[in-house]
């Protein structure tokens, strides 16, 4: 399902709530412009459209994990690997509430910003509004337009979540759990938890103390689980990570 068919044809708005048209004139995907795209987005946001059912050939990978863990900047890494292998590729980064205007603060965003000029990319910022789980209200209906709108893959990073926070295996394909080597006293409170939604574990900033400790206790507690070690800034094991992904999800 192309981008102009999902957004002309294929929202189904709410009861009382008018459906939308989008002009034709386009370069996300011929007919259909990022501002257009940006548009429906933030109707989704304000409960004005209900999206299309996604697209089965889109792959969506979510990336969580606690606060800390890197995964901005491992999340940046990936989608630099994934624009390597020519793969079309929209970002929901969802980031914390602002106390004062509700909106989001713009952290995840600001790491992605050397894809600005990407045609190929699209990212989109979304305010937590003070949901549980990691993600915002609206971030499955906005995955779903994303992947009927003709992009290979949607990236999906949660805000920093706690071990009870498990709402994004309900909408990827495939979750990857990034850890730091910090986080290795947390493991056994975690089994209970988000790491029981992992279909990859990451232990990123590998290069740092503890992280040998830490892949050792993971390797041992959950043995059945792909496990890579990255250090993101410098793109090291970046590559397998995205490699394994774009196989299982």
């Amino acid at each position: 399902m192309g981008c102009r068919s999902a957004i002309n044809s294929r929202f189904y708005p709410p009861k009382g709530v008018h459906e939308g048209r989008l002009s034709n004139d386009g370069d996300v995907e011929p007919g259909v412009t990022r501002r257009e795209l940006a548009k429906a987005l933030t109707g989704i946001e304000r409960n004005e459209f209900v999206p299309p059912p996604a697209d089965a050939r889109a792959r969506i990978i979510g990336i969580t994990g606690a606060p800390g863990a890197g995964k901005s900047t491992l999340a940046a890494a990936m989608l630099g690997e994934l624009r390597r292998r020519s793969l079309r590729v929209a970002v929901l980064a969802v980031d914390p509430s602002s106390p004062f205007t509700g909106g989001a603060l713009l952290g995840d965003r600001i790491r992605m910003s050397g894809f600005e000029d990407d045609d190929g990319v699209f990212i989109r910022s979304m305010a937590s509004r003070g949901a549980l789980g990691g993600l915002a209200p609206t971030t499955a209906a906005a995955a779903r337009l994303l992947a009927s709108s003709g992009f290979d893959i949607i990236l999906i990073e949660t805000v920093g979540v706690g071990q009870a926070e498990v709402e994004i295996a309900r909408v990827a394909s495939v979750t990857a759990v990034v850890l730091a080597p910090n986080m290795g006293d947390d493991v056994q409170a975690g089994k209970a938890g988000i790491l029981e939604i992992a279909g990859v574990l990451i232990i990123n900033k590998a290069d740092l103390p503890g992280a040998d400790r830490l892949e050792a206790l993971l390797r041992e507690e959950l043995p059945s689980i792909p496990l890579f070690k990255t250090v993101a800034p410098e793109g090291r094991g970046v590559g397998e990570v995205v490699a394994h992904l774009l196989s299982v999800a």
